[in-house]
């Protein structure tokens, strides 16, 4: 057995080759490759990281689950309904760093083991702290700070992962307190846990600065970096020593393991007593939350066995002297409001008390039900709709949102709430005169999208009718002969397996500019409540509100 042999090198041929053959590590570093891709997209960023944890549903519903939990909720109670919304309330940062946490604990398999839960709460403690310490530093796109901290214990979560026997070795060496963890490492695994870490992040394409971050620093007291990948691996070390220290810490600022983090740490972070305690008070809770959600926190009896017990760290632990450099903490940048004409936009859509009255949501509920009818729709959807026109509400009065932006927040808003297996958002291009998807979430294939498109002028069939009369259609069997008959020859052909259907069309002063589509593939007796559309319908003029003041 792996965990018997004597030779370094066999025992690491040997991990290596169960790490290949368990095929969890290729998908999830196609993922985490995909969502580093994406935090790097400027424009889109926002609608590429939504879709695309949309197309994982136990992972989008972890995410909200996450995102409805008191720590996370805004004052107002309303529940967050959609990923687009909770990027808007929580930041793209949050969810983003929230998101590969749990990816990383989900596709990890063997998740029963007790070393492996312990490793994964440390990583994604160190998450957290690597946000927030991105937050205040000083370094332009210092978010990779948080991607960094994550995988920063990525070898020890592999060999925690696929081999128990060998992680249980390394870890009795180094509690034998003759070696560090990474010396014990290289000596039963032929290499440090840092160099496996560095071999599959490269085998992902992560980013050099990303990689980089893992290699070691220099022994005693740091220095401020000189430079942003310096910083970078600052953070991530800092941040692994950090969350390894979390549940030791009695004083956070001025206990023992205080004392140590700010001794190495303090001068070359800006650290001091107070700013290492308001970091602990804002990554503590949120750290035990992110772990609990993804299950990693608590052994099969409910015992915590978060980071508090993990192995000991290459750091010191106790020091008797401290370096207290006064901190400089940057407040998160705000982001400006956009165009007069879209504040004169929200005036009119945020004004939705008499709308909404009649329509109360209980502030105490939390993420939507899983209930749904057969065809899919949710037994929730009146109060997920409700949640998703709050929230429109409140983007369109900060003020602080693109139409895209907008136009995206509803057509998830409608996607979810509805549980539909198709939805895209269709605009008329001027020059072409076709009605063209712009984005589209869902079941599809790459291509549908892109042929999901019809010419302005023709033939009197629905989503025609619907254009020109301005009127919202819900089709709860789309395989009557009477709709079969109005449905154009290119959706016949594009979504054959269409059962029911939603056309929402987008007219302004008469002009038609787009409109909303969605299908499922069950007919959907159970129509749409008169609460429902009334919703529906709210949602469909603020966005009309925006696109009459652009």
């Amino acid at each position: 057995m792996t965990g018997t042999t004597t030779d370094p090198s066999s025992a690491r041929d040997k991990l290596l080759q169960q790490i290949s053959e368990a095929g969890d590590l290729p998908a999830l570093g196609a993922s985490v490759s995909q969502v580093v891709r994406i935090a790097s997209s400027e424009e889109n960023s926002v609608r590429e990281l939504s879709a695309f944890l949309l197309r994982d549903v136990g992972l989008t519903q972890k995410v909200l689950r996450l995102s409805n939990t008191v720590n996370y909720r805004r004052a107002s109670g309303a529940p967050v309904s959609t990923i687009s919304r909770a990027i808007f309330l929580l930041g793209f940062d949050t969810i983003k760093t929230n998101a590969l946490a749990l990816m990383l604990a989900d596709r990890i398999r063997g998740k029963r083991g007790e070393h492996l839960r312990r490793e994964l709460a440390l990583s994604l403690a160190a998450g957290v702290i690597g946000r927030e310490m991105a937050r205040r530093g000083r370094f332009r796109d210092g978010e990779e700070a948080a991607i960094a901290a994550l995988f920063r214990n990525l070898g020890r979560v592999l060999v925690a992962a696929h081999d128990e026997a060998l992680y249980a070795r390394i870890a009795a060496l180094s509690e034998s307190g003759a070696l560090s963890p990474s010396q014990a490492s290289a000596r039963v695994l032929g290499c440090s846990f840092d160099m496996l870490a560095d071999a599959v992040l490269r085998g992902w394409d992560m980013p050099d600065s990303l990689v980089g971050a893992l290699a070691p620093l220099p022994a005693g007291r740091l220095k401020p970096a000189r430079g942003r990948a310096e910083w970078l691996q600052q953070v991530a070390h800092f941040s692994g020593a950090m969350a390894a220290a979390l549940t030791r810490m009695t004083e956070p600022g001025t206990d023992a393991h205080s004392k140590a983090l700010l001794e190495r740490y303090g001068a070359a972070l800006e650290l001091d007593a107070a700013t290492l305690a308001a970091l602990f008070a804002a990554a503590n809770e949120e750290a035990r939350l992110l772990a609990s959600n993804a299950e990693v926190a608590f052994d099969e009896d409910g015992e915590d066995i978060a980071a508090g017990a993990l192995l000991p760290a290459d750091e010191p632990t106790e020091v008797t002297s401290t370096a207290a450099t006064p901190a400089a903490s940057a407040p998160p940048p705000t982001l400006s409001p956009d165009s007069s004409a879209i504040n004169t936009a929200a005036k009119h859509a945020s004004a939705t008390p008499d709308a909404l009255a009649g329509l109360v949501l209980d502030a105490g509920d939390s993420a939507p039900s899983d209930g749904c009818h057969a065809s899919g729709k949710p037994l929730a959807a009146r109060d997920m709709l409700l949640a998703g026109a709050q929230g429109v509400t409140e983007m369109i009065a900060s003020g602080k949102f693109t139409l895209n932006d907008l136009m995206f927040q509803v057509l998830e808003t409608l996607y979810a709430s509805l549980g539909f297996r198709f939805a895209t958002f269709c605009l008329r291009d001027v020059q072409t005169g076709l009605y063209r998807s712009r984005v589209a979430l869902g079941e599809t294939t790459p291509k549908l999208p892109k042929r999901f498109a019809f010419a302005a002028s023709g033939a009197k069939d629905l989503f025609h009718l619907a254009l020109q009369n301005d009127a919202d259609l819900f089709i709860a069997d789309a395989t009557s002969m009477k709709i079969v008959n109005l449905l154009p020859t290119w959706h016949r052909n594009l979504v054959p397996e269409a059962r029911s259907l939603m056309i929402l069309p987008l007219v302004v002063g008469g002009n038609s500019l787009g409109y909303y589509y969605a299908d499922r593939t069950a007919t959907a007796p159970e129509g749409i409540t008169t609460e429902e559309s009334a919703l529906i319908k709210m949602l469909k003029r603020q966005v009309l509100a925006v696109m009459a003041a652009r």
